[in-house]
């Protein structure tokens, strides 16, 4: 059987063959995401002493920042374009960074990669607010931009993004959520800014209409593969790994892929188990979860799926000349789904 295109790119990287791996994107997208930064820092500035301090801190807590990287990687697909793309890859971390800290305070977080959560420290008003001021300072930003099709795509990536949010409320404590329904949210909630950050690379460029359909579908299904592999290793890594406590969707009433897997094929018993878990005392019940979550194939299905998605993101660039960031964006695409558990 052939390997996949996962799997090809990632023996590519293994072997040192003109391959790709996460050192050599972050060595070509370097300079532009200091200048990235560079920005974000500027558009904190306020004479609210809470935002820039939130902001800054926030900023600071790491991550990959793979949303503003696949931005620029995708707006060099046709080129060299300047810096324009600069600014617009601070708004796609802006709006991102207002989600998480909206998302934060609806599931009552207390950690995010590792650190504190903004809610913990500044209270729960304070983290709306910002996450508010984050949004107003990036719709500002893509008017000074200009470009009506650039603002109409991040209008509606968080309209979307919005409603996938309240569909995923009430979507809580939900045993019996489908996996249509599962589908629907990650692709508005998580998905839909990987879309528009791919597609804004393409808008910049003017690449064609066929250009721009290929990098946006790469950009969506890049972010329901990057989700399930979250949704996986929520159930899998530790904390240390994952930035978060294990079980954090199950405790908040999550029904993900791992687990609706799981109540599809479980007992009559162990389905008694996992509707009493869900929303539930996480501490007290989660190793009998995982065990059948693990007698299920659950969390293997789930990867099963992630890599199928990734595998449709890397064949979504076929049509494209080969490039480094061609092979950037493949290897992203490679690496969502093949994080350490």
């Amino acid at each position: 059987m052939a390997p996949s295109g996962v799997e090809q790119v990632l023996m590519q990287a293994d072997r040192g063959q003109q391959g790709m791996d996460l050192e050599e994107v972050n060595r070509l997208v370097r300079s532009d995401m200091a200048a990235v930064n560079s920005v974000i820092q500027e558009q904190l500035r306020s004479g609210v002493p809470t935002i820039p301090a939130m902001g800054t801190y926030l900023i600071n807590a790491g991550g990959k920042r793979l949303r503003p990287i696949v931005l620029l990687l995708a707006a060099r697909m046709g080129g060299d374009c300047g810096p324009r793309p600069i600014p617009l890859a601070a708004i796609v971390e802006f709006i991102h960074t207002a989600t998480l800290l909206h998302d934060d305070v609806v599931d009552g977080s207390e950690l995010r990669r590792s650190n504190a959560t903004a809610n913990q420290l500044w209270g729960n008003a304070a983290a709306v607010l910002v996450g508010d001021f984050l949004y107003a300072r990036s719709f500002e930003m893509m008017v000074q931009d200009g470009d009506m099709r650039i603002l109409a795509t991040m209008a509606e990536a968080t309209s979307v993004i919005s409603q996938g949010e309240v569909a995923q409320l009430e979507n809580v404590n939900d045993p019996d959520l489908s996996h249509g329904a599962y589908f629907s949210v990650i692709e508005a909630k998580t998905a839909k800014l990987f879309e528009a950050a791919a597609r804004i690379g393409a808008l910049v460029n003017n690449l064609d209409a066929a250009a721009e359909k290929a990098l946006a579908q790469y950009g969506s299904l890049l972010g329901i593969a990057f989700q399930l592999m979250d949704d996986a290793l929520d159930y899998s890594a530790s904390a240390e790994k994952m930035g978060k406590n294990r079980g954090d969707d199950l405790a908040d009433g999550k029904a993900t892929l791992p687990y609706i897997h799981a109540m599809q094929y479980a007992t009559a018993a162990e389905q008694a188990i996992l509707r009493e878990a869900l929303g539930g005392d996480v501490s007290a019940i989660f190793e009998p979860v995982w065990e059948i979550i693990a007698r299920t194939g659950s969390i293997d299905y789930t990867l099963r799926v992630a890599e199928e998605k990734a595998d449709q993101a890397i064949a979504c660039l076929s049509g494209f000349p080969d490039s480094v960031e061609k092979e950037a964006l493949a290897f992203l695409a490679a690496f969502a789904v093949r994080r350490d558990f």
